[in-house]
């Protein structure tokens, strides 16, 4: 194992240094929260990839193929789905907007009256979807060094408060290359061959195993309808999502750069399905599915294989958790915080240093990530309920307001109360992993946004002009001089 620990410890190295080296980039708030709005198609193709396939992605996915079989992909198949579908029909409007943070779109769409509401649900979601991302760790150093589970939320968590802290997305988006080229070599290039061969090809696997692992719907239409409402809506209004959008150099870049990453995701997907499958032979008896992913890489791999794999699965853990932890940070600092303290976004509080402000809201929200990751045992249900508020309670007023002229700031804020109030009520009385609070909330939401929105004014004509100027990519002078970018430095790959 001294080799495996050495490929990992080297990796864990690499991230902080990469982070060091970020923080030289990071100069202004558009550099330190959207890396300048300057990445070409490979980095925003590789990052957009690295954040949405995460431990969830990796681990769970594994887990759903030795549970259900090839159907076990549907998870992660709509992951890519959603993505692609964000890439072809929303991606480049998004990027054209100019902004930070979804509340800011609400805002400008709906004439500054939705933010803070819809900024406190991101929160709750981002900040979910980062505890869930942490608490992967405990399973990952269990498996290596056979750590204490705080202890691994610790260290695992402190490594990317780190870096993300030091570069903000600069560090992040290097950070993410290098995982993304990771998870491909070890689970597409090393683990998906070496888990069929060892269970004996597919033959093998279909001789030995039951034909409702290999039927595709296996899983049960009901789940995969409820994986599309949750993953593929999620992905189109996720402030995680969006952060790497607003990254892209332009609407070509955010189009294709977006399909080529949400390709990926579903040939991930099937090789995630296939691993478990492959697992289900050689261990047909796991205590928990979960397990499969880690039992095949440590006894199934060869040493120093075994190292790089582990090391891709703690890519894919650590894509996740800084994507959501510099998220989380931003809806903190700029949705919320920043009303509170009186401060006018781009031209207020010059005295302000807004890369300082983001780096401490960071550190600040990622020691409340791991506070709450040691605190909770179950990454479903986190994930569940993170999921079940984003979509409950945003999905309609956001893709309202890019489709819809007729919605209202008051229909939007309607929405948002009533489906997320509808979403906590209903995970109560039906329990949090149950699928009727996200179909009974979106509808509620839906029906607030509609009754609302045609109850009250139509929404004022200038600032529907001025919504129309920033989605057609005419952002005010002080918008674009306000992003800082040295014309200088080109723009990254």
């Amino acid at each position: 194992m001294a080799v495996d620990y050495l490929v990992i410890v080297v990796y864990l190295a690499g991230m902080l240094a990469m982070g060091w080296w970020g923080m030289r980039r990071a100069r202004s708030k558009s550099e330190f929260l959207v890396a300048g709005r300057r990445l070409g198609p490979a980095m925003y193709s590789g990052t957009m990839a690295a954040i949405v396939l995460g431990g969830a992605s990796t681990i769970g996915g594994v887990g759903l193929g030795y549970q259900y079989g090839l159907s076990g992909a549907w998870m992660v198949f709509t992951i890519g789905l959603g993505l692609l579908a964000l890439s072809v029909f929303f991606s480049a409007r998004i990027a054209r907007l100019k902004v930070y943070t979804v509340s800011e779109m609400l805002d400008l769409r709906y004439g500054g009256r939705a933010g803070v509401i819809s900024g406190l649900v991101m929160w709750a979601y981002t900040l979910m979807l980062a505890v869930t991302s942490t608490i992967a760790y405990a399973t990952i150093f269990d498996v290596l060094f056979d750590m204490n589970r705080t202890l691994a939320i610790v260290l695992g968590g402190s490594i990317v408060v780190a870096y993300s802290t030091l570069g903000g997305m600069w560090s992040i988006t290097l950070t993410d290359m290098v995982q993304f080229v990771v998870k491909t070599i070890g689970v597409l290039l090393l683990l998906l061959p070496i888990a069929v061969v060892k269970a004996g090809g597919f033959s093998e696997m279909k001789a030995q195993l039951p034909t409702e692992y290999f039927d595709p719907l296996g899983i049960g239409g009901e789940t995969i309808f409820t994986y599309v409402l949750i993953y593929t809506f999620g992905m189109l209004i996720g402030q995680d999502i969006w952060q790497r959008v607003f990254t892209a150099r332009g609407d070509r870049t955010a189009r294709w750069g977006g399909t080529v990453a949400g390709t990926y995701c579903l040939a991930y997907a099937v090789a995630g399905a296939v691993i478990g499958t492959a697992a289900k032979v050689l261990y047909p008896k796991l205590a928990s599915p979960d397990d499969a992913f880690a039992t095949v890489v440590k006894d199934e791999l060869p040493i120093g294989v075994r190292g790089l794999v582990l090391a891709a699965a703690l890519a894919a853990v650590m894509s996740t958790s800084s994507g959501a932890l510099i998220a989380c940070a931003t809806v903190a600092n700029n949705d919320i915080w920043s009303r509170l303290r009186g401060v006018v976004r781009p031209d207020g509080d010059r005295q302000y240093d807004e890369v300082k402000g983001n780096r401490v809201f960071i550190l600040l929200m990622g020691l409340a990530v791991i506070g709450t990751a040691i605190a909770l045992n179950d990454v479903v249900q986190a994930l569940t309920v993170a999921y079940n508020l984003l979509v409950g309670g945003l999905l309609v007023p956001i893709l309202g307001g890019l489709l819809w002229k007729r919605g209202t700031a008051q229909g939007a804020l309607a929405s948002v109360a009533v489906g997320g109030l509808a979403v906590i009520g209903l995970m109560a009385a039906y329990g949090i992993l149950a699928n009727e609070p996200v179909y009974y909330g979106l509808l509620a939401s839906l029906a607030a946004y509609v009754a609302v929105s045609l109850a009250t004014r139509p929404t004022d004509a200038a600032v529907l002009a001025a919504w129309r100027e920033r989605l057609a990519g005419r952002a005010p002078a002080h918008d674009n001089a306000s992003e800082t970018v040295s014309e200088q430095v080109p723009a990254a790959q």
